[in-house]
């Protein structure tokens, strides 16, 4: 081509670059653009997790949360018959908030081993409480399989994943680091729950500021397996 036209091209793509930097998105999340997804922690698959204590506790901070900023929350059970119901310590209150779940029709059996089923498409398509929100909040189990094809089916739909990284796993380690790997490569953001907590509020004057920073201490106090790694 001629050196105008060439020119023109090199302007052109410094542009087009110039525009996909702006529009990307950095990740910053908002109360009232997010849903939480609780993946199949369940009873039978309790004492097979790798660190299954903290990815319960973590649910609990992170359902907490949920509650404190107004965030609901979808919560599935994969074969419910074969490896039991939803475990009561992923929420605050326990079975009454399980039960609160279903009542809203908040809490999906599945054989899909992906959180988007038809049934969970269509309350996020069709209530009103999902409008807007184009952000998703992914923990639970396991990393390589539910939790991995959840998160590419929400790419796929053009949601916003974050993963809460102590709030997800396997029963072999290898196999939730190549899983948050697999899914931060293919346009996820990794996170941890505490961070995405503080981020969900951006500043201390967010008038729900005090109840998520207490939720945080008391969470704080409890084994973080995960971070117990980095001390061997």
């Amino acid at each position: 081509c001629s050196p105008l036209n060439k020119h023109t091209h090199l302007n052109m793509s410094a542009s087009t670059a110039a525009v996909s930097k702006m529009t990307r998105s950095v990740g910053k999340l908002a109360p009232s653009t997010t849903t939480f997804f609780l993946c199949d922690i369940q009873e039978r698959f309790r004492p097979l997790m790798h660190n299954s204590e903290t990815i319960i506790s973590t649910a609990q901070y992170m359902t907490s949360v949920a509650s404190a900023l107004s965030i609901p929350v979808i919560a599935t059970q994969q074969y419910t018959k074969v490896f039991g119901p939803t475990i009561p310590d992923c929420f605050a209150k326990g079975q009454q908030d399980i039960d609160e779940l279903i009542s809203k029709n908040r809490i999906f059996e599945k054989k899909k081993f992906s959180m988007m089923t038809e049934e969970v498409t269509q309350c996020l398509n069709a209530e009103e409480d999902f409008k807007g929100r184009d952000t998703v909040v992914l923990f639970g189990i396991e990393a390589h399989v539910c939790v991995q094809q959840t998160c590419l089916d929400l790419l796929e739909l053009g949601k916003e994943v974050h993963l809460v990284c102590d709030g997800v796993s396997s029963q072999l380690p290898y196999d939730r680091e190549i899983a948050l790997q697999r899914m931060a490569n293919a346009g996820a953001f990794v996170t941890s729950a505490q961070s995405l907590a503080f981020m969900l509020m951006q500043s201390a004057e967010h008038p729900n500021f005090k109840a998520v920073s207490k939720l945080t201490v008391e969470h704080m106090k409890k084994t973080n397996e995960f971070n117990d790694a980095y001390n061997k």
